[in-house]
């Protein structure tokens, strides 16, 4: 009775280390797993399922066998891939999550999501956040030519590096109001996300009782999960 999660991987052609690990650990690792939950970011880009790189081929696949070898995977979209779409899923055999999700885990109630709707201070990205998530413009992106998408992400992406080159940390984590309000409207006493880069186990001050807020590492320089049995929560971090 074991369940994974990880997030942000942010897996690219240019990053072949971390295309390395995290297919060992799908080889390795998760194999031991009842289910394994992706909490976003699995990919630095996504510009649509037409995408045929080579490396979306290879990760589908190798999520197609943790299938079939009787783990199933759930993906929460991320703010680097929330294009990913059913194609993707249907070929990887990926269930495809809503943002928010609350999960029945061994007697604990856990509310699972990418976690960049809990940085609230940072006005400027949820505007953002809530523009390429209007299904218009979502549609209106896929549509164009893969060479044009591939043009406009690398836009997105150096703009947002450099916008965020000048924000203080504190702005770009999450709000701690937003986490209890997230909470208690779920009923839950624990939460699991990532984006924020800062793997931590933190205690919630909830309405009568203490909470606790699970927050998964990048897979910069190692590899990070989260393992929930009936008798923890463990944050661990592994080499590739």
């Amino acid at each position: 009775m074991t369940t994974f999660f990880i997030a942000d991987i942010h897996l690219c052609a240019q990053e072949p280390a971390i295309t390395a690990g995290f297919l060992r650990f799908l080889r390795e690792d998760a194999p031991q797993a009842d289910a394994l939950y992706i909490l976003g970011d699995l990919f630095e880009a996504w510009i649509g399922d037409d995408d045929p790189q080579p490396l979306h081929t290879e990760i589908s696949a190798a999520l197609n066998h943790l299938h079939q070898q009787g783990v199933p995977c759930f993906f929460i979209h991320g703010n680097r891939d929330f294009l990913l779409g059913r194609r993707f899923a249907r070929d990887s055999l990926m269930t495809l999550l809503p943002e928010k999700k609350v999960l029945e885990l061994y007697g604990r109630r856990v509310l699972i999501l990418h976690g960049d709707t809990l940085c609230t201070d940072d006005v400027a990205y949820q505007n953002f956040r809530k523009k390429v998530h209007n299904p218009f413009i979502q549609k209106l992106f896929l549509i164009l030519p893969l060479k044009w998408r591939l043009g406009i992400a690398a836009r997105m992406r150096a703009n947002s590096k450099a916008s965020n080159q000048g924000k203080s940390l504190e702005i770009m984590d999450v709000n701690p109001q937003a986490v209890v309000s997230e909470m208690q409207a779920a009923g839950v006493e624990w939460m699991i996300h990532g984006h924020t880069h800062r793997p931590a186990i933190h205690d919630v001050p909830l309405e009568n009782k203490t909470g606790h807020r699970v927050v998964l590492g990048a897979w910069h320089e190692e590899g990070s999960m989260v393992k929930v049995t009936a008798d923890d929560v463990e944050l661990i971090s592994f080499p590739f």
